[in-house]
Protein backbone atom coordinates (compact mmCIF):
# COMPACT_ATOMS: atom_id res chain seq x y z
CA UNK A 1 0.00 0.00 0.00
CA UNK A 2 2.97 2.22 0.25
CA UNK A 3 5.44 1.40 -2.41
CA UNK A 4 7.54 4.77 -1.32
CA UNK A 5 8.76 2.85 1.64
CA UNK A 6 8.74 -0.27 -0.03
CA UNK A 7 12.44 -0.74 1.58
CA UNK A 8 11.74 -0.08 5.15
CA UNK A 9 8.32 -1.54 5.72
CA UNK A 10 6.37 -4.92 4.72
CA UNK A 11 2.49 -5.06 4.87
CA UNK A 12 0.00 -7.46 4.55
CA UNK A 13 -3.55 -8.47 5.00
CA UNK A 14 -6.15 -10.94 4.53
CA UNK A 15 -10.02 -10.92 5.22
CA UNK A 16 -12.03 -13.86 5.30
CA UNK A 17 -15.81 -12.93 6.59
CA UNK A 18 -17.93 -15.72 8.86
CA UNK A 19 -21.04 -15.16 6.11
CA UNK A 20 -21.81 -13.05 3.50
CA UNK A 21 -20.95 -10.05 5.55
CA UNK A 22 -19.21 -9.55 9.16
CA UNK A 23 -18.03 -7.33 11.50
CA UNK A 24 -14.36 -7.55 11.39
CA UNK A 25 -12.24 -4.74 9.60
CA UNK A 26 -8.57 -3.41 8.91
CA UNK A 27 -7.07 -0.46 8.10
CA UNK A 28 -3.80 1.72 6.88
CA UNK A 29 -3.34 5.16 6.33
CA UNK A 30 -0.63 7.59 5.92
CA UNK A 31 -0.77 10.09 8.49
CA UNK A 32 2.61 12.10 7.40
CA UNK A 33 6.04 11.24 6.13
CA UNK A 34 7.11 9.45 9.26
CA UNK A 35 3.72 7.63 10.48
CA UNK A 36 1.44 5.11 9.79
CA UNK A 37 -1.71 4.72 11.21
CA UNK A 38 -2.96 0.75 11.30
CA UNK A 39 -5.90 -0.05 12.55
CA UNK A 40 -8.15 -3.86 13.18
CA UNK A 41 -11.44 -4.28 14.88
CA UNK A 42 -13.91 -6.82 15.78
CA UNK A 43 -17.81 -5.71 15.97
CA UNK A 44 -19.88 -7.62 18.46
CA UNK A 45 -22.41 -9.75 16.41
CA UNK A 46 -22.63 -10.97 12.33
CA UNK A 47 -24.63 -9.88 9.53
CA UNK A 48 -26.03 -6.84 8.58
CA UNK A 49 -26.21 -4.94 11.44
CA UNK A 50 -22.80 -5.84 12.21
CA UNK A 51 -21.53 -4.85 8.93
CA UNK A 52 -23.01 -1.66 9.62
CA UNK A 53 -21.82 -0.46 12.53
CA UNK A 54 -18.23 -2.33 11.00
CA UNK A 55 -18.82 0.51 8.11
CA UNK A 56 -19.35 3.75 10.70
CA UNK A 57 -16.37 2.56 13.21
CA UNK A 58 -13.95 2.69 10.08
CA UNK A 59 -15.13 5.42 8.64
CA UNK A 60 -15.04 7.16 12.40
CA UNK A 61 -11.24 5.92 13.23
CA UNK A 62 -9.71 6.84 9.94
CA UNK A 63 -11.32 10.28 9.80
CA UNK A 64 -10.11 11.02 12.94
CA UNK A 65 -6.71 9.14 13.15
CA UNK A 66 -5.46 10.87 9.93
CA UNK A 67 -5.66 13.90 11.44
CA UNK A 68 -2.31 12.67 13.56
CA UNK A 69 -3.66 12.97 16.98
CA UNK A 70 -2.12 10.21 19.56
CA UNK A 71 -3.76 6.37 19.87
CA UNK A 72 -5.62 7.09 22.87
CA UNK A 73 -7.10 10.70 21.25
CA UNK A 74 -8.63 8.50 18.50
CA UNK A 75 -10.19 5.79 20.45
CA UNK A 76 -11.39 7.97 23.31
CA UNK A 77 -12.91 10.31 20.81
CA UNK A 78 -14.48 7.19 18.58
CA UNK A 79 -15.72 6.03 21.78
CA UNK A 80 -17.74 8.63 22.48
CA UNK A 81 -19.58 8.75 19.31
CA UNK A 82 -20.36 5.37 18.82
CA UNK A 83 -21.63 4.64 21.79
CA UNK A 84 -24.63 7.12 20.77
CA UNK A 85 -24.51 5.45 17.73
CA UNK A 86 -24.65 1.49 19.64
CA UNK A 87 -28.03 -0.28 18.36
CA UNK A 88 -28.78 -3.47 20.41
CA UNK A 89 -25.43 -2.92 22.84
CA UNK A 90 -23.05 -3.35 20.10
CA UNK A 91 -19.58 -2.84 20.62
CA UNK A 92 -16.66 -3.12 18.55
CA UNK A 93 -12.58 -4.15 19.84
CA UNK A 94 -10.24 -2.45 18.54
CA UNK A 95 -6.50 -2.29 18.27
CA UNK A 96 -5.43 1.39 16.88
CA UNK A 97 -1.63 1.92 16.27
CA UNK A 98 0.59 4.87 14.93
CA UNK A 99 3.88 3.54 13.43
CA UNK A 100 6.92 5.58 12.89
CA UNK A 101 8.78 4.12 9.78
CA UNK A 102 12.27 6.08 11.10
CA UNK A 103 12.65 5.12 14.48
CA UNK A 104 10.60 2.10 14.25
CA UNK A 105 8.54 3.10 17.51
CA UNK A 106 4.46 2.31 17.62
CA UNK A 107 2.06 3.95 19.56
CA UNK A 108 -0.88 2.22 20.12
CA UNK A 109 -4.34 1.68 22.33
CA UNK A 110 -5.45 -1.64 22.71
CA UNK A 111 -9.32 -1.57 23.43
CA UNK A 112 -10.56 -4.72 24.23
CA UNK A 113 -9.38 -6.57 21.15
CA UNK A 114 -6.65 -9.76 21.11
CA UNK A 115 -3.11 -8.89 22.05
CA UNK A 116 -1.19 -9.07 19.25
CA UNK A 117 2.24 -10.83 18.66
CA UNK A 118 5.80 -9.52 18.17
CA UNK A 119 8.02 -12.00 16.10
CA UNK A 120 11.39 -10.93 16.63
CA UNK A 121 14.03 -11.34 14.37
CA UNK A 122 15.71 -13.87 16.23
CA UNK A 123 12.89 -16.06 15.78
CA UNK A 124 11.13 -15.31 19.62
CA UNK A 125 7.59 -14.55 19.45
CA UNK A 126 6.44 -12.46 22.10
CA UNK A 127 2.71 -11.41 23.03
CA UNK A 128 1.27 -8.13 23.85
CA UNK A 129 0.02 -7.74 27.27
CA UNK A 130 -3.56 -8.28 28.03
CA UNK A 131 -5.22 -4.84 27.76
CA UNK A 132 -6.75 -3.05 30.47
CA UNK A 133 -9.16 -0.95 28.30
CA UNK A 134 -13.04 -2.48 27.34
CA UNK A 135 -14.21 -2.00 24.09
CA UNK A 136 -15.59 1.01 22.71
CA UNK A 137 -19.39 1.65 22.07
CA UNK A 138 -19.63 0.68 25.97
CA UNK A 139 -19.82 3.44 27.90
CA UNK A 140 -19.14 7.15 26.67
CA UNK A 141 -16.87 8.60 29.56
CA UNK A 142 -14.53 5.52 29.75
CA UNK A 143 -10.96 6.99 29.52
CA UNK A 144 -8.65 4.71 27.44
CA UNK A 145 -5.03 4.74 27.82
CA UNK A 146 -1.98 4.33 25.31
CA UNK A 147 1.18 1.89 25.38
CA UNK A 148 4.45 2.58 23.65
CA UNK A 149 6.26 -0.54 21.86
CA UNK A 150 9.56 -0.29 20.27
CA UNK A 151 10.20 -2.63 17.19
CA UNK A 152 13.49 -3.35 15.89
CA UNK A 153 15.04 -3.84 11.91
CA UNK A 154 13.48 -7.83 11.30
CA UNK A 155 11.21 -7.59 13.40
CA UNK A 156 7.28 -8.29 12.78
CA UNK A 157 4.18 -7.34 14.66
CA UNK A 158 0.84 -9.78 13.52
CA UNK A 159 -2.82 -8.68 14.49
CA UNK A 160 -5.73 -11.15 14.57
CA UNK A 161 -9.29 -11.34 15.70
CA UNK A 162 -10.60 -14.37 17.31
CA UNK A 163 -11.54 -15.53 14.11
CA UNK A 164 -8.22 -17.36 14.20
CA UNK A 165 -8.05 -18.57 17.94
CA UNK A 166 -12.05 -19.59 18.28
CA UNK A 167 -12.12 -21.76 14.69
CA UNK A 168 -13.34 -24.84 15.74
CA UNK A 169 -12.33 -28.45 14.60
CA UNK A 170 -15.02 -31.60 13.91
CA UNK A 171 -14.75 -31.98 17.41
CA UNK A 172 -15.91 -28.89 18.90
CA UNK A 173 -12.19 -27.58 19.83
CA UNK A 174 -10.96 -24.32 19.27
CA UNK A 175 -7.80 -23.79 17.57
CA UNK A 176 -6.38 -21.35 21.14
CA UNK A 177 -3.52 -18.54 21.64
CA UNK A 178 -1.46 -21.47 22.06
CA UNK A 179 -2.04 -23.44 18.89
CA UNK A 180 -1.52 -19.80 17.12
CA UNK A 181 1.53 -19.37 18.71
CA UNK A 182 3.09 -22.59 17.55
CA UNK A 183 2.60 -21.62 14.10
CA UNK A 184 4.39 -18.60 14.84
CA UNK A 185 7.51 -20.24 15.58
CA UNK A 186 7.48 -21.56 12.12
CA UNK A 187 7.54 -18.48 10.15
CA UNK A 188 10.80 -16.43 11.30
CA UNK A 189 12.38 -14.68 7.71
CA UNK A 190 8.72 -15.06 6.25
CA UNK A 191 7.16 -11.54 4.66
CA UNK A 192 4.17 -10.53 6.11
CA UNK A 193 1.94 -12.24 3.08
CA UNK A 194 3.65 -15.63 3.86
CA UNK A 195 3.10 -15.12 7.36
CA UNK A 196 -1.09 -14.91 7.14
CA UNK A 197 -0.65 -18.07 4.30
CA UNK A 198 0.68 -20.21 6.72
CA UNK A 199 -1.49 -18.79 9.38
CA UNK A 200 -4.29 -19.75 7.27
CA UNK A 201 -2.88 -22.58 6.25
CA UNK A 202 -2.86 -24.08 9.69
CA UNK A 203 -6.08 -23.15 10.76
CA UNK A 204 -7.78 -24.36 7.54
CA UNK A 205 -6.19 -27.52 8.52
CA UNK A 206 -7.44 -27.83 12.16
CA UNK A 207 -10.83 -26.78 10.92
CA UNK A 208 -11.12 -29.61 9.08
CA UNK A 209 -10.11 -31.87 11.24
CA UNK A 210 -6.46 -33.22 10.34
CA UNK A 211 -4.35 -31.93 12.88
Amino acid sequence: PFPENATQLDIAASMNAAKDVGGDFYDFFRIDDDRIGFVIADVSGKGVPAAIFMAVSRTLIRATGIRGVSPSECINYSNTLLEKESVNNMFVTVFYGIYNIKTGEVKYTNAGHNPPYVLKQNGTVERLPVTVNMAIGIFSDFEYQETTLQLEPGDTLLLYTDGVTEAINPSEEECTEKRLEETLKKVSGQTCQEIIDTIKADVKTFADGKL
